[in-house]
């Protein structure tokens, strides 16, 4: 039914290496109707492919700085086998039933559509057990210490084969790229919807040590990268764009708030009509001195651009 990939952090640290090796096992704990696909060359992947009997896919393609791309990601990820769907996840989200009890809702009533939703955060020091009850008993934990984190930033993507056939070739593990995945929904015409209140995820907490200079990942410069190949910031969509939610085994439009009006007044120009130049000048009205700051921090680029030059 579905094909879960996912492109891990590098088996070195020894935390990274216990919340992956969590998370890929509770994948695996989905059962036979899921397959589990490790696509990239980072170090400890064929060990750990090998200990969890998963299928590892090296030779994914790079940037000029060795971080993976997105777009290689997925080839890998949709030429494993026919499933019906797709879905990259994470390495260190903690997946349970309840996801594929969703995207039979979602899949059943709408041929396209980008299943997404907000993540729990917990702090996760020990590996995990997966016996019977083990769902139970990490919601419990999730609902004592757990945090629902704010709605940006996405962790997982759930997509029928049909969808995201060409992605661009943004860098993994850096800013922007989960946003262009609702933002390039909309634009297509296909629902992005929100499971927030029927499928937990649980974010296994971590620093940033394995990323250049410790920095969290906004920071560097492979996100500006993102950001430009995603179309620029009016192509950062985040949650509250969903045009769907699922409850249950219910799928129903998200409730209309004038927030929520607005909002789709201003980006009307840019995912019905595809123009950027409208869709900016439709951001200008909305936000005057937002735009007014894009303006003069361009106009400052450029200057020092030409004076580097000179």
């Amino acid at each position: 039914m579905l094909t879960l990939f996912t492109a891990p952090k590098p088996f070195t640290n020894p935390h990274i290496d216990l919340i992956q090796r969590n998370a890929l096992r509770s994948w695996l704990a989905l059962g036979d109707e899921v397959e589990v696909v490790m696509i990239g060359n980072e170090t400890g992947m064929v060990e750990v492919a090998g200990e969890l009997g998963i299928k590892h896919l090296p030779n994914v393609r790079t940037n000029a700085l060795g971080t993976p791309l997105i777009s290689s990601i997925f080839e890998f990820g949709r030429a494993q086998n026919d499933s019906p769907y797709l879905a990259y996840v994470n390495a260190d989200i903690l997946m349970m039933p309840d996801l594929l009890l969703a995207l039979k809702v979602v899949g059943d009533q709408r041929d396209k559509f980008l299943m997404i939703g907000q993540r729990w955060d917990l702090l996760v020091e020990r590996r995990l057990n997966f016996n019977e009850g083990w769902v139970d008993e990490l919601i419990g934990w999730v609902k004592e210490d757990g945090e629902l984190h704010p709605r940006t930033g996405s962790d997982y993507f759930v997509f029928p084969r049909s969808c995201f056939q060409k992605v661009p070739d943004f860098a993994i593990g850096r800013a922007r790229w989960d946003n262009w995945m609702i933002f390039h929904a909309r634009e297509s015409g296909y629902p992005a919807v929100d499971a927030t209140e029927s499928v937990m995820i649980v974010h296994q907490n971590h620093d940033y040590s394995h990323l250049p200079g410790g920095q969290p990942h906004y920071k560097l410069p492979e996100s500006d990268v993102n950001l430009k190949l995603a179309g620029g910031r009016r192509s950062i969509f985040q949650l509250d764009d969903c045009t769907l939610e699922i409850t249950g085994n219910q799928i129903r439009k998200v409730k209309m708030t004038w927030k929520r009006f607005w909002r789709e007044v201003e980006i009307w120009p840019l995912i019905k009509l595809h123009s950027r130049k409208l869709g900016w000048l439709s951001f200008a009205i909305f936000h005057p001195r937002k735009a007014i700051g894009e303006v003069r921090g361009w106009l400052d680029f450029k200057f020092k651009k030409r004076k580097t030059k000179a």
